[in-house]
């Protein structure tokens, strides 16, 4: 696609990013890395927006830029009208950012009192920031953590602190990076239901989130880009991804293991697959031009005496969209 752009309503853009390109290296006989290639795309206040794309694509690279803490190499760039060379200043007071799996906070100072020292970097009247800190531990189930060490609460404790330091500043634009990776049911339904709540009970906030997960993107996202190697490769709500893919083909087929299921990418008429294995047997996916090559699939299979256990065939998935384009699985 040339064009990604969405010009489809007059709202306000919260990221406007034009022709962004983004090089690493180049220098001292160095080889350049493209981790961005000419990007368009357009976030609207009051999305929920995801962003897809293997280890690689360049997700990182964009949101780093989008946060002023990385600059383009070439292309322009707006992040709440504000240019994110010229005018970094302005952007930063309304914008946080989450990591799923990262390890913020002071092991030796308290949960609240690590919040606390968050939101006065963002220069909240500290009477506010500690009636809003209490409000939130609360809704996330941690009142009772509040006076724990950060050290010495678990892993899911400590993400579900990390989201309310990204919320507690109450920014316009907020950046989920893998919110909710690694975490155990309970916890990612709490930060999934108030993601959801946040953005659509206040009027212009946005969101920009990157997950693995995709029932997560597609439960949550509003729209969402599916970005690989540098290049957005589509952009669109879920449901009209899955429908452009509708015309296609898609099987799952459970198999004993087979070493050589990379090979099945080069059958004719494959667009794409993934697959996945517990050690006894292994899901492959695929992503079909047209019924008929099952046979041939089925074949191969077999002439690496793999036994086929089950072979069925499903309604196209996101997971189906992110193979068609992407050629792979996200995993």
């Amino acid at each position: 696609m040339s064009s990604l752009s969405d010009t489809r309503s007059l709202m306000a853009n919260a990221i406007e990013a034009k022709s962004l390109t983004r090089v690493f290296g180049g220098n001292k006989g160095k080889k350049p890395l493209t981790a961005l290639d000419s990007v368009d795309l357009v976030v609207e206040e009051g999305e929920l927006f995801g962003l897809l794309g293997p280890n690689g694509a360049g997700k990182t690279t964009f949101i780093k830029i989008l946060a002023t803490l990385l600059l383009p190499t070439s292309g322009t760039v707006k992040v709440l009208g504000h240019d994110v060379e010229r005018e970094a200043q302005a952007i930063r007071p309304r914008i946080n950012m989450v990591s799923g799996g990262e390890t913020s906070g002071y092991g030796l100072l308290t949960v609240k009192e690590n919040l606390w020292m968050f939101s006065q970097f963002y220069g909240m009247p500290s009477n506010e920031a500690k009636r809003t800190i209490e409000g939130m531990l609360e809704l996330f189930g941690m009142s009772d953590k509040a006076n724990a060490k950060v050290r010495t609460i678990s892993t899911g404790q400590r993400q579900k602190m990390n989201v309310v330091r990204g919320f507690v500043t109450d920014p316009d634009l907020i950046f989920l990076d893998e919110p909710t990776l690694g975490l155990d049911v309970n916890a990612s339904f709490i930060i999934r239901s108030y993601i959801r709540k946040w953005v659509k009970e206040q009027s212009g906030k946005t969101v920009l989130l990157t997950t693995h997960y995709m029932a997560e993107a597609d439960e949550l996202c509003d729209r969402l880009a599916i970005i690989d190697r540098g290049k957005v490769l589509a952009c669109d709500a879920p449901a009209k991804l899955k429908r452009s893919v509708a015309r296609d083909s898609t099987f799952t087929i459970l198999t004993t293991p087979c070493p050589c299921i990379s090979e099945i990418g080069r059958i004719p008429g494959v667009k794409g697959f993934s697959n996945r294995t517990d050690g006894s047997n292994e899901e492959v996916r695929f992503v079909l031009e047209e019924e008929s090559v099952i046979a041939d699939i089925v074949s191969f299979l077999t002439s690496r005496q793999s036994k086929i256990i089950s072979l069925t065939k499903t309604e196209p998935t996101l997971e189906d969209v992110f193979i068609q384009l992407v050629g792979r699985g996200l995993e």
